[in-house]
């Protein structure tokens, strides 16, 4: 056991009903790993999870709709005026989503 990351040992006893509570909140987190669960569990006090399978889709859709606006901008810009402090407002608001969505993205471990 040389050269290992974690040499210390710590071991504890349960009961078969506190071994299957554990096995079902290790399986509810998707994690298969008792050590892992354990340390993170004793270090944290709590585990989450963060279901994304949306996110995507979601990016995907905002994106779609940031070219949909530049296509009209380019229509109404060779077109027509009037509409422009509208695009200009469509855009910033655009942005603003993309901000929160990187910004729940950047907290995703």
């Amino acid at each position: 056991m040389e050269n290992l990351t974690r040499p210390i040992q710590i071991k504890f006893r349960v009961t078969e009903q506190e071994r299957d509570v554990i096995c079902q909140r290790m399986e509810l987190m998707g994690i298969t790993n008792l050590s892992a669960y354990m340390r993170k569990i004793s270090q944290d006090g709590f585990l989450y999870t963060v279901n994304i399978d949306g996110l995507p889709e979601i990016c995907k859709e905002v994106e779609a709709i940031g070219q949909n606006i530049n296509q009209v901008a380019k229509r109404v810009n060779s077109t027509n005026t009037i509409y422009a402090e509208d695009i200009r407002q469509m855009k910033a608001e655009l942005d603003r989503i993309w901000d929160l969505l990187k910004k729940i993205l950047s907290k995703i471990p």
